[in-house]
């Protein structure tokens, strides 16, 4: 089990290796899931403003007989908050809403506004800026006991480091077998930035592809397993997300290592292109 593993973020922060991603949770479902999810061995959630079950989340958190200071607990702010005061003000609606008298970890969700991803060329460099400062006063406030972003890339997080007062701690990155941003992750590391991946599983792809199954085979794992000590052995934080109780456990049993030929083979392989129902989603898709 890798669940107390952590890595340890500049401010001296531990964050746990694997987290329970929560994306498309139901609110409702929520707190039932995260409550699950301890009493399996989780301490790590991720959950977003724009994913609309932080109150769900906050209520597991709270029900869930762990004591809080055992649990991280991380939150995003929205796309579209791209102003101090609009950032500012959706941390404490975060707060309230989770129930909490802080979080562990508040990040920018993405430098571009949803409906702008990956179709506009303005990275809002000074709008960034704005919304981190906002994230560091959160911080000092103790608000919030560390920060970041997500889906940041290079020239994104050149520009909030250059003024930032507080550098960012984290880089949260879409990431799994055959779709590695490896010059990201390297650039990240070389400034101290942990990295976690977000669908190491590729949202369900990972397991129609024949050659990660033959892989899995060859180690005796599942593609879950396989795909989630992938991201691990790169070094990142590993976020998968599922609301099956067995599921769960089995996504912390990745007690085995990759060998080096493999770990090439797999971040070499031909790319997923095709991410399904959830294609349409613009982090997955090129510009138009």
């Amino acid at each position: 089990m890798v669940f107390r593993e952590c890595d340890t973020l500049s401010n001296g922060v531990k964050i746990p290796k694997v987290g329970l991603g929560t994306w498309f949770i139901p609110d409702a479902q929520a707190a039932e899931t995260v409550r699950q999810a301890v009493s399996i061995g989780y301490r790590h959630f991720d959950t977003a403003q724009a994913y609309g079950n932080e109150a769900g989340v906050g209520a597991g958190v709270k029900s869930c007989g762990v004591p809080r200071e055992e649990i991280f607990v991380t939150s995003k702010v929205a796309a579209e908050h791209k102003t101090y005061e609009a950032a500012a003000k959706s941390i404490d609606e975060s707060l309230e809403k989770m129930g909490l008298s802080y979080i562990d970890m508040m990040i920018i969700h993405s430098p571009q506004p949803w409906v702008e991803v990956n179709q506009s060329e303005n990275r809002y460099f000074e709008e960034n800026r704005q919304v981190w400062k906002a994230l560091e006063a959160a911080l000092t406030a103790g608000k919030v006991r560390a920060i970041g972003v997500s889906n940041f890339l290079k020239e994104d997080i050149d520009s909030l480091w250059e003024k930032a007062e507080i550098k960012p701690m984290v880089n949260q990155v879409l990431c799994h077998i055959s779709n590695t941003p490896a010059a990201l992750i390297q650039h990240c590391k070389s400034k101290g930035i942990v990295m976690e991946a977000y669908s190491p599983v590729a949202h369900g792809e990972a397991f129609k592809n024949e050659k990660i199954k033959e892989m899995a085979e060859k180690y005796g794992v599942s593609v879950s397993q396989l795909c989630i000590r992938y991201v691990l052995q790169l070094g990142m934080v590993a976020l998968p997300k599922t609301i099956n109780p067995e599921h769960m456990k089995a996504n912390a049993e990745v007690d085995f290592t990759i060998m080096d030929e493999d770990m090439n083979t797999l971040m070499n392989m031909e790319k997923i292109k095709n991410y399904g129902e959830h294609s349409h989603f613009p982090v997955f898709g090129g510009k138009k």
